[in-house]
């Protein structure tokens, strides 16, 4: 039996948390073989809920859940940390703006990103799940000056799933037959699902559905607004889909990623990838190499039409930059 790695979650009594967790324990994300010692995260007036799921969890008597420890102080949820899954956060409110979200935000992901930076492990990996996940992800890793950039992620696959779903119905195929469908940018109305370089059953989407104003009206606005069609017919926001997205993005880092394949996860941009500013957390083409590396895939090409929906996103994720930018410096 391997040794147990340490996976910190935050917002543990969530929606989401409560959905991912029984599945980080079951070994569905890390594999079968990888024992995991759950460290949960919450606010002091969730801790009854945080117990009840304590509770769950032991109930299910998961081979693979080696320790549990549920607390209210980061500092002792992130010690030691192999992974920390970033869910709980301050949802956006009825009349607010998104800026004010993002502000709202900005503590929450500060004092994390500190802890992460003092308690982790030295090859600790981040992923940010809430929202705004990307601008939330730039905060916290600049208050971890210790930790590498690279080891900082915002969760898009959510959105590539969503994507890949709708384009299945559309070619009438398994959603298996769809590949190589990711999503650029900010995690947000402007994100923009790659649809050119997508493939079905080894042909270019384009060629098996040759409709390309459905794909550059419905499908791209039933993508960037899906989040809020979920809201306003359930009452609530994506638990669900979204803690499988995140089971997906860490199947995606342990396994190298098949030839020609590639998932979508945001990163630190650096200024040499697609013309994208450099500073900002967006969603590019991945893949992970044999041995953990994850690098920014090439794609074969980006027309005119989806270089232009790359900058909107980008100048979106710069506004927002600018929001907080007193925090990072």
């Amino acid at each position: 039996m391997k040794t147990p790695i340490r996976v910190a979650v935050t917002g543990g009594a969530g929606q989401i948390g409560y959905s991912l967790l029984f599945r980080l324990a079951n070994g569905e994300a890390f594999g079968p073989d990888q024992p995991v010692i759950l460290q949960i995260l919450e606010i002091p007036q969730a801790a009854d809920a945080l117990r009840g799921v304590v509770m769950e969890l032991e109930d299910c008597a998961y081979p693979l859940l080696s320790d549990i420890v549920a607390t209210s102080d980061p500092n002792v949820a992130f010690d030691g940390a192999n992974w920390a899954i970033l869910v709980g956060g301050k949802p956006r409110g009825k009349g607010m703006e998104r800026a004010d979200v993002i502000k709202d935000n900005a503590p929450i992901f500060t004092e994390q990103g500190r802890a992460i930076n003092d308690r982790a492990a030295s090859d600790v990996r981040v992923l940010v799940v809430a929202n705004p996940c990307n601008t939330n992800a730039l905060i916290a890793l600049k208050s971890a000056p210790d930790v590498p950039a690279d080891r900082w992620m915002a969760m898009t696959r959510l959105d590539e799933n969503r994507a890949k779903a709708q384009v299945a119905q559309k070619a009438g195929v398994p959603v298996t037959a769809v590949q190589s469908l990711v999503v650029w940018g900010n995690h947000s109305p402007t994100m923009y699902p790659d649809f050119e370089n997508a493939r079905i059953n080894g042909k270019a989407a384009l060629d098996v559905i040759p409709d390309r104003t459905w794909f550059e009206t419905e499908f791209l606005k039933t993508i960037q607004q899906r989040g809020k069609a979920i809201i306003d017919a359930r009452g609530k926001s994506s638990a669900a889909s979204a803690a499988n997205a995140v089971v997906n993005h860490l199947q995606s880092m342990v396994n190298p990623t098949p030839e020609g394949e590639r998932f979508s996860a945001a990163i630190l941009s650096d200024g040499n990838e697609f013309g994208i500013p450099e500073g900002l957390v967006y969603s590019f083409p991945m893949r992970t190499k044999a041995g953990g590396t994850v690098e920014v895939l090439p794609v074969g090409s980006l027309s005119d039409f989806a270089r232009e929906k790359l900058m909107i996103s980008a100048r979106e994720l710069e506004e927002e930059r600018e929001a907080v930018a007193a925090l990072l410096k």
